[in-house]
């Protein structure tokens, strides 16, 4: 018998006996990400310390999805595997029984209790059963004799049937292996099925050595051994290694300059003779890492084309053709290795005209990271040309101190129920590290809605996701967690008011008595209070929700204090150097006016600007604590390889106010030795006012 309700939503139909509504959560209160399909009622068993024994039968997936929800329960601190406390039961069935859960899906599974203390997990194959497990991860609550075990009927399966990450790994930060692994848990814990690797140089082919870099790529014994990890989670890898344009870091090499468009530049040549054979030898060897049925070319802003070798053949064929032929042409030359090819669909979504000369089994995928009401146009010209398509939004994480989670979820709850809409069969959610700085644990809030959006069924609700984060991630059941992620947001939201595009790291770096520094200050300025105020209360939040708690996911919530307090310098940073400014043209007018009573008060102001609790030591001291809390996040996710490169930023930045420090001791000494001042243009003061 099915029983439904709105995708994406929960009901509680029926009370159970002898569980007060107090005690036990309704089906709409649960905070499960992804929301189950259909729920039908809650009921709770206490655990007290008895805690959590799952019971799997012969399959070794099965016994594997056993033993990873064990072993998670362990890890937050709850007995598991032993007899005399609650029992998770899988069991598989078929047939009929089977299509009662779901008649079109591997990964749909059900979840009821049975007894007293029993829940069990049915699903008709090994991904059902694991998917299923996942959401018991989510049923246990609580600590100590508080612990519970929620029992909710469940039935639940898949919007879309691929469900994805692709993981940039080429613009700096490379993760190591164990963030890796915890990343493809993580993933498969909220239900995404794909991961995929972007490589531009950054795995170290034999074909082209020269331009892996030591310690920046990832070796291929390191690919098999993601690959076999990712296969128990039922995590399929699509490896991406761009096969036109975004690879400058190959052809910037003389031996490789041959291939180049424009000298050195970071596009293939479509016509030298060289292309197609260099980008059949880095799929063939990929393909003997990563043996899944697809394999990714990227293809995406090829700007340079046309700029170069082929500025004629454009001219006279149109970039559309020429582009489109060499994908064409790509896929011919990758035949043998029998894989479905995908592509990043921006330059073919400008010629839809030519769109359908692709082979038909190609897979479009069309990004867009704006938080935009409607992509019906974007995702036409792939659809009506019978290729199979997937959208792909982002997590808004580029260029910026933090994640902007505003833009990033606009853009993903759109992009992804426009694409379930028109036939999209699959979603790659977006990573991107542009400025090399990024930290991989401050984007799963992004990453989780992704993964949601594409598991429930239509439009999926913002709101409810935020509001069910901080437990369904972080265990948290103050709701803190979720209410500091909403504090950065409206930080974000202060900024984009005046003009300024989010927490972007230009602002953190920007000196604020450059110009660029003085024309962010007059955008922020007006606000920085407000702004500052959200992110500290976010900080606050944070520290709130682990006071009380033992939480989850603990990388996460470093990394999101990190982002919160570079936010907050950010604010702090031209608060205080428009406040030295104001400062020193208040002690230029004492001083000019020759009142003598007044002169301490101007060695005081001085003192307030530059001196052991100076204001420019504070803004030096900010770059120097939050470098030193940027490199252990670093490490803590990635390899060395590019750390020293975002270091010397830090180092510099906070060299510059250790040399505006020792040099304002000159400018207060002669204040003492002469009871005169220069003027602000020579001390690198602008920007004041007499106050």
């Amino acid at each position: 018998m099915r029983f439904g309700v709105m995708a994406g939503s929960c009901v509680l139909a029926f009370a159970v006996v002898g569980i007060s509504a107090q005690s036990t959560p309704g089906c709409s209160d649960l905070k499960l990400v992804p929301a189950p399909r259909e729920c039908k009622a809650v009921k709770s068993v206490e655990l007290g310390g008895g805690g959590v024994r799952v019971v799997a039968g012969s399959n070794s997936e099965d016994q594997f999805a056993a033993k990873d929800l064990e072993q998670s329960l362990k890890d937050r601190g709850f007995a598991a595997g032993k007899a005399g406390g609650a029992v998770v039961r899988f069991e598989r069935v078929s047939g009929e029984r089977a299509k009662q859960i779901s008649d079109s899906l591997e990964e749909a599974y059900e979840i009821a209790p049975v007894g007293g203390r029993e829940l069990v997990v049915r699903a008709g194959t090994s991904a059902g059963i694991f998917y299923g497990a996942q959401t018991v991860k989510q049923l246990v609550r609580g600590t100590g004799k508080d612990a519970v075990l929620l029992v909710p009927t469940i039935r639940d399966w898949p919007a879309m049937a691929h469900r994805g990450l692709s993981d940039d790994w080429s613009r700096g930060p490379i993760p190591n292996m164990d963030f890796m692994k915890r990343e493809i848990r993580t993933l498969a814990a909220y239900k995404y099925n794909i991961f995929s690797p972007y490589f531009e140089h950054t795995f170290a082919y034999a074909s082209t050595p020269v331009a892996a870099f030591p310690g920046g790529s990832m070796t291929p014994a390191e690919g098999k051994e993601l690959v076999e990890y990712a296969a128990k989670y039922h995590i399929t890898i699509i490896p991406e290694q761009e096969a036109f344009g975004h690879l400058h870091h190959v052809l910037k090499f003389e031996e490789y300059a041959k291939l180049s468009e424009t000298p050195h530049g970071e596009v293939l040549a479509p016509g030298d003779p060289g292309s197609l054979p260099q980008i059949g030898e880095w799929f063939s060897e990929l393909a003997k890492v990563f043996p899944g049925p697809y394999a990714h070319i990227g293809a995406d802003e090829t700007q340079q084309l046309g700029l170069g070798r082929t500025h004629d053949e454009v001219a006279q064929q149109g970039l559309g053709k020429v582009y489109l032929a060499f994908l064409g042409k790509i896929h011919e030359q990758l035949a043998p290795l029998h894989k479905q090819l995908l592509f990043w669909g921006d330059i073919a979504e400008n010629s839809p005209e030519l769109v359908g000369t692709l082979p038909k089994d190609m897979i479009a995928v069309s990004w867009h990271y704006d938080n935009r009401p409607d992509f019906t146009k974007n995702l036409e010209p792939f659809l009506k040309s019978g290729l199979e398509t997937w959208v792909a939004p982002g997590v808004n994480n580029w260029n910026r101190v933090y994640p902007d989670n505003n833009e990033a979820l606009g853009n993903i709850k759109n992009f992804v129920r426009d694409g379930q809409k028109l036939g999209a069969k699959g979603m790659l959610n977006t990573d991107w590290n542009d400025d090399g700085e990024g930290i991989y644990d401050a984007n799963w809030f992004g990453l989780l809605f992704g993964g949601a959006a594409a598991w429930q069924q239509g439009e999926s609700s913002a709101e409810n996701f935020t509001a069910a984060y901080g437990q369904a991630f972080h265990g948290d059941p103050t709701g803190k967690v979720s209410e500091a992620q909403q504090e950065l947001m409206a930080a974000h939201s202060v900024l984009r008011k005046v003009d300024l595009e989010d927490a972007e790291d230009r602002y953190f770096w920007a000196d604020p008595y450059s110009p660029d520094g003085r024309e962010i200050a007059a955008k922020l300025m007006p606000v920085v209070s407000d702004y500052r105020l959200h992110v500290e209360k976010a900080i606050t939040l944070l520290a709130q929700a682990r006071a009380a708690g033992k939480l989850e996911n603990q990388e996460a919530l470093d990394a999101m204090e990190l982002g919160a307090r570079r936010m907050d310098f950010i604010g702090s940073k031209f608060q205080f150097a428009q406040e030295c400014a104001d400062l020193y043209a208040k002690a230029q007018a004492i001083a000019a006016s020759g009142d003598k009573n007044r002169w301490e008060e101007v060695g005081e102001t001085m003192y307030i600007i530059g001196s052991n609790n100076g204001k420019f030591e504070d803004i030096r001291d900010g770059y120097a604590q939050l470098g030193q809390l940027y490199k252990e996040a670093w490490l803590r996710d990635n390899r060395p390889y590019w750390l020293s490169v975002n270091m010397a930023r830090y180092d510099r930045a906070a060299q510059l106010w250790v040399d505006r420090s020792m040099k304002w001791q000159s400018v207060i000494h002669h204040w003492h030795e002469t009871h005169s001042l220069p003027s602000a243009d020579q001390v690198g003061l602008v920007g004041g006012s007499a106050k």
